[in-house]
C-alpha cells in the first residue's frame, strides 16, 4: 500500500556507516538516556564495521563490498516484521510498474506449459492483438533465444522493455506445420485489475485482482458497463470479488470502497507518533445507486482488500461473504534511497471505521463459507511447499495483535464457476433462493461514526 513518498506499498565503506544520519550539536542536547543510547548506537554500529572488514579480510574468496552491505541492509529490514524490505533497482522498478499498472510491453497474459511460454489470452488493442498472437500459442523463442531453460518471470521480464522497440517472437501453434515468427513492437500496456461480467442475466459480478492506479476507474467503467448491459431496473446488484487480492495502494482501496459509501470514514493509519494519525473519509455520491452488493474474501483476500472489505462491512452497506480474510493490517511506505534503490518500510496499521484492527485477525465474514480444496490441489501445493491456508499470524516475525489472532483460511478459487461454492452462494442470495439475515446489508444499522 502507499503513503508518504509512496505508500505501498548502500555502497558505501564501514567507516561512512558509522556516521550516517548523526548530528553531534543534536545529540548534546538531548537528556542523558538519550545520549547513553546513541552512544550505544555507536557501538553497534563500530561492531558492525569491525565484523564487515575482517569478512572482507579473510573470507575464503573476495567478496563484493556492496553485496555484503546490500545483505546486512536486507536482514536488518527483514529482522523487523514480514512486509518490511529492501528493493534494490530491478525490484523498486517492479513495484512502481505494479503500482502505476502500466509498462512497455506486448499485451499478453502468458503462464508456463511444458517449458514453454503459453498465451493464456492477448489483450485488446495491443501489440500481440494486432500481430495475431492468439491464445493457446507456446512462444518458444524470444529474440531466437530459447525459452526453453527460463523461468516464467525471466521470460516476461524479457518480453518487456522501453516503449518503441521490438522483439521477435518464434510460435508454436497448434495445425501449423512449422513455427511461426511475429516480429511485435512494445508499446504502453495498462494493467486489466478490473474484469466484469453478467451473472445470471441480472447480476453484476465484478473481479478486483489487485489495486493499482487504473483499478477504480476500471470500476467506475464496470458498474456504468454493467448497468447499462442489465438495466437498472432488472439489475439486482453487484457481487465484488476480492479473493486471492493481495492489495495493492492505499490511494485505490479508499477510491473503491468511496464508490459505494456516500458518507462516513472508510479507514484510519497510526503511527508510532500520536499525531501522525490520518483519517479519510468518503464523498457523496454511491455510484452503485444503493444497489445490494455481496464483497467475497477468503484466505488470499489482503491488505488494500481488507481495507475496502472492513469499509463496507462497518458501515453495512455491503454483506461479506466467504472465509476468513488473511489478516495484514499494516502499511508499507517505499521511500526512496541512494543508489536508485529504496526501503519497503512499515510505518503505521490501520484501522476499519469502526476502531477494530484486523491485524493477524483479518475480517470476518457476516456470511462465512468455506470453499473445499480438491484433493489433487492439496497434494501438488503441499509437494511445492505452498500452503492452501494463508494468513498473517502464521508469519514468522508479525506485528501481534493480542491474544486473539487467528491463522487465515484457505485461498482457493475453482477455475469453473459452477464449482465456486461460495459465488453460487452468492447468486442465490441475490436471486432470493437462499435467505439469510446478514443479507442485504442494511446501511440505516450501521453504527455512525
Amino acid at each position: 500500500m502507499m503513503r508518504r513518498t509512496s505508500v505501498f506499498l548502500m555502497g558505501v565503506a564501514a567507516g561512512a556507516i558509522v556516521a550516517v544520519g548523526v548530528s553531534q550539536p543534536r545529540l548534546l542536547l538531548e537528556p542523558g538516556k538519550a545520549v547513553a543510547a546513541a552512544s550505544d548506537t555507536y557501538r553497534q554500529l563500530n561492531l558492525f564495521g569491525d565484523v564487515f572488514e575482517r569478512v572482507r579480510a579473510d573470507y575464503i574468496e573476495k567478496p563484493e563490498d556492496s553485496k555484503l552491505i546490500e545483505a546486512a541492509i536486507n536482514g536488518m529490514l527483514s529482522s523487523l516484521d514480514p512486509h518490511s524490505a529492501y528493493l534494490d533497482l530491478k525490484e523498486y522498478r517492479d513495484m512502481q510498474v505494479n503500482t502505476r499498472g502500466q509498462f512497455g510491453g506486448l499485451g499478453i497474459e502468458v503462464t508456463m506449459e511444458d517449458g514453454l511460454v503459453k498465451v493464456v489470452a492477448p489483450m485488446d488493442e495491443t501489440p500481440a492483438a494486432k500481430a495475431g498472437i492468439q491464445a493457446g500459442d507456446l512462444i518458444a523463442k524470444l529474440d531466437d533465444e530459447d525459452v526453453k531453460g527460463m523461468t516464467l518471470s525471466q521470460a516476461v521480464e524479457k518480453m518487456r522493455g522501453a516503449v518503441a522497440t521490438p522483439i521477435k517472437l518464434t510460435v508454436i501453434r497448434k495445425g501449423e506445420d512449422k513455427p511461426l515468427e511475429f516480429t511485435l513492437v512494445r508499446d504502453l500496456i495498462s494493467l486489466n485489475t478490473v474484469r466484469s461480467r453478467v451473472e445470471g442475466e441480472d447480476i453484476g459480478y465484478i473481479r478486483i485482482s489487485q489495486f493499482a492506479d487504473p483499478t477504480s476507474d476500471g470500476l467506475k467503467k464496470a458498474i456504468a458497463d454493467l448497468t447499462a448491459k442489465i438495466g437498472e431496473d432488472k439489475l439486482k446488484g453487484f457481487i465484488i470479488d476480492l479473493r486471492n487480492n493481495p492489495g495493492g495502494v492505499l490511494p485505490q482501496a479508499i477510491e473503491v470502497s468511496d464508490v459505494f459509501l456516500d458518507r462516513g470514514e472508510i479507514v484510519s493509519t497510526r503511527g508510532r507518533d500520536p499525531n501522525s494519525t490520518e483519517r479519510y473519509n468518503a464523498r457523496p455520491g454511491d455510484l452503485a445507486k444503493g444497489k445490494p452488493v455481496i464483497v467475497l474474501v477468503n484466505g488470499g483476500s489482503a491488505s488494500a482488500s481488507e481495507i475496502v472489505a472492513g469499509a463496507l462491512q462497518d458501515h453495512k452497506r455491503a454483506t461479506i461473504l466467504g472465509s476468513l480474510s488473511f489478516g495484514k493490517a499494516s502499511v508499507q511506505s517505499v521511500i526512496p534511497v541512494s543508489g536508485n534503490a529504496a526501503i519497503k518500510l512499515t510505518t503505521a496499521r490501520y484501522y476499519t471505521p469502526s476502531g477494530r484492527s484486523i491485524q493477524a485477525k483479518g475480517i470476518q465474514p457476516d456470511i462465512e463459507l468455506i470453499q473445499d480444496v480438491p484433493k489433487d490441489v492439496k497434494e501438488k501445493a503441499e509437494a511445492a511447499g505452498i500452503e492452501t491456508t494463508r494468513g498473517e499470524a502464521s508469519l514468522k516475525g508479525h506485528l501481534k495483535n493480542g491474544e486473539d489472532e487467528k491463522t487465515g483460511s484457505p485461498a482457493y478459487v475453482p477455475p469453473d464457476p459452477k464449482d465456486d461454492t461460495q459465488l453460487q452462494l452468492a447468486i442465490d442470495l441475490m436471486h432470493g433462493v437462499q435467505k439469510n439475515a446478514a443479507y442485504p446489508a442494511d446501511p440505516k444499522a450501521a453504527v455512525p461514526n
